[in-house]
C-alpha cells in the first residue's frame, strides 16, 4: 500500500505568482482550482501502482469533505496513496494539508477518488495487480475502501428511479405539497415568505466547447478534474445567486464520470438549488449539477454524470420543489 504514496508541495507562502493563480475573487483559495490538482494527483498515483502499461481514467470522486476551512494562503501538502484495489479499479485517498502540520489541525480536506485502468489497445477495463496490506492500519484502511464500495451501489439502487419512496420521503413530499398549496390557494392564498423560492427559478446553465489545453493524457478527452473544477464554480454562482450571499463550500457528494467528454464537443452544465435546510446561524445549500455532452458532428446527445455540491450560507433560505422530478432531487 505505501508503494503507491505520493505527496507533492503547492508553496503558497514563498510564490506569490502561484498565489495569483489560485486565488478567487475574495482574496482566498480557489478550490476549483485545487480539485483540478486533486484529480491529477490521484492520476499519479494511481500509475504508481499500475506501471505505465495502463491508461488510467477517473471513473467516480466519492467525496470531498472540507475539515478546516483555510483561511490564510500558506503552503499546502497534497498526499495519496492506494487505499483499495477492485478488478479493474482502484481507490485513492487522498488529503490537503497545511505543509509542517500534523494531525487533525492541520487537516484542510479528505477526498478519495476512483480510477480505473483501461487497456490502451481495446480501451477496455483490464485487471490490475492486488494490494499488498501488511499492518492492522492497512487492513483498516482497505476495509474502509470495501465499504465504500458497497455503500456505492447501495446508494445506486436507493434513488427514485430505481425504488418507491421510503415513508419518510413521502412525507416530506406530501408536507412540503400542501405548503405550495397553501400559497397558490386561489381563495386565500398565504403569503410565501420571501427567502422560499421555487426549485424551477433556482436554474442557471453554461455552455462551453470543450478545447484540446484540459485533454487527458490518453485520449482526446478531457480529463475529469476540469469537470470538476467547472461543475464546482457554477454550482456556486447558483448558490451565490440564489442565497443573496457569499456560499462556503463544505462537501461533494459521490459523483461518478458517466461518459467522456471528448474535445471538440460541447459540454452543457446546469445547476439548481436542490434540497436546502436551516443550519446554525444560516442555512445548508445543496446545489445539483447535470452534465451532459453533445457530439458535434453526430448531434448525439449523452448525459456525463451529476455532481451534488452542499454550501453553507450565513442566512436563512429555503427552496421549494412542485413537480414530482423535482422532489426527486430532495429525496
Amino acid at each position: 500500500m505505501t508503494d503507491s504514496y505520493h505527496k507533492i508541495i503547492l508553496p503558497f507562502s514563498e510564490d506569490e505568482w502561484l498565489v495569483d493563480s489560485y486565488v478567487n475573487a475574495s482574496g482566498q483559495l480557489r478550490l476549483g482550482s485545487l480539485f483540478q490538482d486533486l484529480d491529477a494527483l490521484a492520476g499519479v498515483v494511481a500509475y504508481k501502482h499500475t506501471g505505465p502499461g495502463t491508461a488510467n481514467v477517473t471513473a467516480a470522486v466519492d467525496r470531498i469533505s472540507i475539515i478546516n476551512p483555510l483561511e490564510d494562503f500558506c503552503n499546502l501538502e497534497l498526499s495519496g496513496f492506494v487505499s483499495y484495489v477492485g478488478n479493474s479499479s482502484m481507490e485513492i485517498s487522498i488529503e490537503a494539508r497545511k505543509a509542517g502540520y500534523p494531525g487533525d489541525g492541520g487537516l484542510l480536506l479528505t477526498c478519495a477518488f476512483t480510477m480505473v485502468a483501461l487497456s490502451p489497445q481495446t480501451k477496455r477495463p483490464t485487471q490490475v495487480s492486488p494490494l499488498i496490506v501488511e499492518t492492522p492500519e492497512e487492513e483498516s484502511i482497505y476495509r474502509r475502501g470495501e465499504a465504500h464500495k458497497a455503500a456505492k451501489k447501495a446508494l445506486a439502487k436507493a434513488s427514485l428511479t430505481a425504488q418507491t419512496p421510503t415513508p419518510e420521503e413521502s412525507l416530506l413530499i406530501h408536507t412540503t405539497y400542501l405548503t405550495h398549496l397553501q400559497y397558490t390557494d386561489p381563495k386565500n392564498p398565504l403569503p410565501k415568505p420571501e427567502t422560499t423560492i421555487y426549485m424551477s427559478e433556482t436554474s442557471i446553465s453554461s455552455t462551453a466547447i470543450m478545447q484540446p489545453q484540459h485533454r487527458n493524457r490518453h485520449s482526446y478527452a478531457i480529463f475529469g478534474g476540469y469537470l470538476l473544477k467547472e461543475t464546482m464554480e457554477l454550482a456556486f454562482c447558483c448558490c451565490s445567486a440564489f442565497a443573496h450571499s457569499r456560499p462556503t463550500f463544505l462537501s461533494l457528494d459521490p459523483s461518478t464520470f458517466d461518459a467522456p467528454v471528448p474535445v471538440g464537443s460541447i459540454l452543457y452544465l446546469k445547476a439548481t438549488v436542490a434540497y436546502t435546510e436551516h443550519w446554525k446561524e444560516g442555512s445548508r445549500v445543496q446545489v445539483s449539477v447535470q452534465s451532459s455532452v453533445r457530439n458535434v458532428a453526430h448531434g448525439s446527445l449523452a448525459e456525463t454524470g451529476v455532481f451534488n455540491y452542499t454550501f453553507f450560507v450565513g442566512r436563512k433560505v429555503e427552496v421549494m420543489p412542485v413537480t414530482y422530478s423535482e422532489f426527486g432531487a430532495v429525496t
